[in-house]
């Protein structure tokens, strides 16, 4: 989307093997956008620890910043060129969803939680806690911090404003094959969503025109 600030969203499949199938996105997703060859790209991080693919032309560093998440067998990459971004993925299985909002998040949305039709309780809370994701992986610290008590705005897109600050947006582009997916970015305006369609990695998305490894299953185990 040529003039617009657009997150795009590879998928694919995550085979534990060599070569890693994140550093293919990554370059493939660098090429595409930044215009060069995968050789001429280098990937860095910057000052927050966020990763970033480089490229240098005339004299100065151009950088993409990048976002990942795997859940099993499944790897998530997000790219934009205009700020940061973060993106998170999980896939849908039964949880505890009242018991592990109880737990981790603030009262308000245990209560949106609480109200939420039973059928779609869980996936409900997936989403929440993808958004919570996303966001800290936009702003390079996780869920550190107060991570998991931040308020995230109601699920869905286009990509809305966290409460609290003008320059954090979140939302959940459908992706099929009972996954949820996160994507977070830093901006001042709403930031477009597109979710690119590479052949052979089996997930069936939605384009949307509007706008590390999960830590969720560490969280759970033990509870």
């Amino acid at each position: 989307m040529p003039g617009r600030d657009t997150a795009y969203v590879w998928v694919g499949r995550d085979t534990g093997g060599q070569p890693d199938p994140v550093v293919e996105l990554l370059r493939r997703a660098g090429a595409l956008l930044l215009g060069r060859t995968e050789t001429e790209l280098a990937l860095t991080h910057d000052r927050e620890g966020r990763p970033v693919v480089r490229v240098d032309e005339a004299g100065r560093s151009v950088e993409l910043a990048v976002s990942v998440s795997r859940t099993a067998g499944l790897v998530v990459l997000a790219a934009r060129r205009s700020g940061a971004v973060g993106v998170d993925v999980e896939r849908f299985r039964p949880l505890p969803a009242l018991a592990l909002a109880r737990r981790w998040f603030p009262p308000s949305e245990l209560a949106w939680l609480g109200n939420r039709p039973e059928a779609g309780r869980t996936v409900d809370f997936l989403r929440l806690w993808t958004a919570k994701e996303a966001v800290g992986k936009a702003l390079g610290r996780g869920l550190r911090d107060g991570g998991l008590l931040r308020l995230m705005p109601p699920p869905g897109l286009p990509l809305r404003q966290v409460p609290g600050t003008e320059t954090l947006w979140v939302g959940h582009p459908r992706l099929g094959g009972g996954l949820v997916l996160a994507v977070a970015a830093q901006a001042r305006t709403r930031v477009e969503v597109e979710v690119v369609q590479w052949p052979g990695h089996g997930v069936a998305a939605e384009r949307s025109a509007s706008v590390e490894r999960t830590s969720l299953p560490v969280v759970v185990r033990g509870n």
